[in-house]
């Protein structure tokens, strides 16, 4: 049976994603991304996302809370990924500031920015991040809000993508996407237990960060995410 109506239906763009198209357009062809993947041992993070929510249940901590601060740390460790290709030169940033891509209803994505993440606490960042990604997704932030990161996260986790590429929005330098945290067999020591791990992968431009660099930035990372007590310092 044919279905009624017309067959076809064309939306106009709205701003937002005329915003996304045009920008979208600048960074996939015409800047050289490569990948880099790496799975992360998430027990210590979750151990430490329990302990904080169960000591103060109003905070309501998350995985990509603690996953924006390690970027930070390990951004402030590697400053050559906090960086910028800008034609004859490549521009290093001195302050970290973190975009956080928020999908909006009706479509569109946009990215909030958490600016000097490194200097912030845990909780600082867990409260700015949820103000800012109620008021974007209501479509409230101002234009200040949602410009200058130097690098950005997108956490696909929460609606089951185990792991996925992101697109580097430019004029940053990488982006990290991040997937589920998943209960999955690991051998530790000849052991086989059950182990909290996620996948995440690190999209570089490479006219700024070569192979080596990001991979080292990886490993700095992960070592954070996997002994979060690091944070507290």
């Amino acid at each position: 049976m044919v279905p009624g109506g017309p067959e076809i239906h064309d939306e106009p763009l709205s701003t937002m994603r005329k915003v996304i198209a045009t920008r979208l357009s600048q960074s996939l062809g015409p800047v050289p991304h490569f990948y880099l993947t790496i799975e992360v041992d998430m027990r210590r993070a979750a151990e430490l996302r329990e302990s904080a929510n169960n000591l103060n249940p109003e905070l309501k901590l998350t995985y990509n809370d603690i996953i924006v601060k390690a970027c930070a740390a390990a951004l402030r460790a590697h400053p050559e990924v906090n960086a910028s290709f800008m034609g004859e030169t490549i521009r290093s940033y001195n302050r970290i500031h973190i975009g956080v891509a928020v999908p909006v209803e009706g479509g569109g994505l946009i990215t909030p920015v958490l600016r000097d993440c490194d200097q912030k606490s845990l909780q600082q960042i867990s409260g700015e991040a949820k103000n800012l990604i109620a008021r974007a997704r209501a479509r409230k932030l101002n234009p200040d809000e949602y410009t200058g990161a130097t690098f950005s996260v997108s956490n696909l986790g929460m609606l089951g993508i185990d792991q996925f590429s992101a697109i580097i929005n430019p004029p940053e330098g990488a982006i990290l996407a991040v997937g589920a945290v998943v209960e999955k067999p690991v051998v530790t020591d000849h052991h086989v237990g059950i182990g909290k791990r996620c996948r995440m992968t690190l999209s570089c431009d490479h006219r700024v960060v070569d192979g080596a660099t990001g991979a080292k930035f990886l490993q700095t990372f992960s070592s954070i995410l996997e002994n979060p007590v690091y944070l507290a310092f």
